[in-house]
């Protein structure tokens, strides 16, 4: 499936996996999808969930990150034309940018918060556009798909433009190259079919108790970094709600992943492979997680008939742009796959 040029250089993104998803779903579940009920249950910018849509009865996507909600809401949750689209998104883009809002005033350094995420015309810009946004919202004047579809190209577009390296656990000393370019906002363009798809923002332990399905696939945290921190910002600017950034990167508070601490990953696992109502669970997870390859199979071979697939690929970028001293430039990539009984 072509994507559009939008998408987020993202941790453990599955992008570069979709082939081996796509192929190894084809011959565990078969060729013929249109039926079945899919679920990406920590489904980040909404990749996976993207690639099946068009080819099943409906797809539910997951992810307790507001940002990721907003991201799937639009690309998953929208499923019908809007009318309109291009107006609105040609009058955000013609705004005069010299709103010294939340953005500008905490992420940028010209402010004086000493902090340089955007460049000062692009956090201001950044600022305008949302304010619209949410006073378009406010008032009633587009439609609640509309709303996400014009927030995810915001997401989308102005991370294109963050001066960071990869993630928002830090920002550059200097604008990068591509964070002097103005913003300009590109549609989150999304697949237009007849079928309804469900969309939730909440922990994916408590939603798998009360759905059910075919296929379920499951990305969680492989390790310790924690997404609130590492993506803050699109956070900030998804909620756009004031609150005090704190330390020198303007962190906010967030919930920390039970899948990402050793002594919790494991337990939490097992449970929702338990209480998973699919007939298939997949799972994605890389030879450098906390689970070892071992822990997986003991907790999966309990429910069903189980298989593991691999795949070596190229260690993703933002990982090499992590202060981590990895030894090889490949990971093994693994599926673990288990038809229930």
């Amino acid at each position: 499936m072509a994507f559009n040029a939008l998408i987020m250089n993202y941790i453990g993104s599955k992008y570069s996996l979709l082939p081996f998803l796509d192929s190894t779903i084809k011959d565990v579940v078969g060729d013929d999808l249109h039926d079945k009920v899919f679920c990406d249950i920590f489904a980040g910018t909404g990749i996976v969930g993207r690639s099946f849509k068009p080819r099943v009865r409906k797809v539910i996507a997951n992810d307790w990150e507001y940002y990721s909600y907003v991201l799937n809401r639009n690309y998953i949750g929208n499923h019908l034309e809007l009318d309109g689209k291009e107006e609105c998104l040609a009058q955000l883009n013609n705004l005069s940018g010299d709103c010294n809002g939340f953005i500008y005033k905490n992420y940028c350094l010209g402010s004086g918060s000493g902090r340089q995420y955007f460049s000062d015309e692009n956090g201001k810009k950044i600022d305008a556009v949302r304010s619209h946004i949410e006073e378009w919202r406010v008032n009633g004047s587009i439609p609640e798909d509309m709303y996400f579809f014009l927030l995810a190209s915001l997401l989308e577009s102005a991370d294109k433009l963050a001066n960071t390296a990869s993630v928002y656990g830090a920002f550059l000393k200097h604008l990068k190259r591509t964070a002097q370019k103005p913003l300009k906002l590109e549609p989150a363009s999304y697949t237009v079919n007849e079928h309804e798809h469900e969309v939730y923002c909440t922990d994916a332990n408590d939603l798998i108790k009360r759905i059910e399905g075919d296929v379920l696939y499951l990305d969680p945290p492989y390790n310790s970094r924690q997404y609130g921190a590492n993506y803050h910002l699109l956070n900030t600017i998804a909620e756009y709600k004031p609150f005090l950034p704190k330390g020198k990167t303007g962190l906010r508070d967030y919930e920390k992943s039970l899948y990402c601490g050793k002594n919790t990953v494991l337990s939490s696992f097992a449970d929702l492979i338990k209480d998973a109502n699919f007939k298939y669970i997949i799972l994605s997870y890389n030879n450098e997680g906390l689970m070892s390859l071992r822990d997986i199979e003991n907790t999966m071979v309990q429910y069903g008939h189980y298989e593991m697939f691999s795949k070596e690929y190229q260690r993703c970028s933002e990982d090499k742009d992590e202060k981590r001293n990895h030894r090889a430039n490949k990971t093994i990539e693994y599926l673990h796959v288990l038809e229930k009984a």
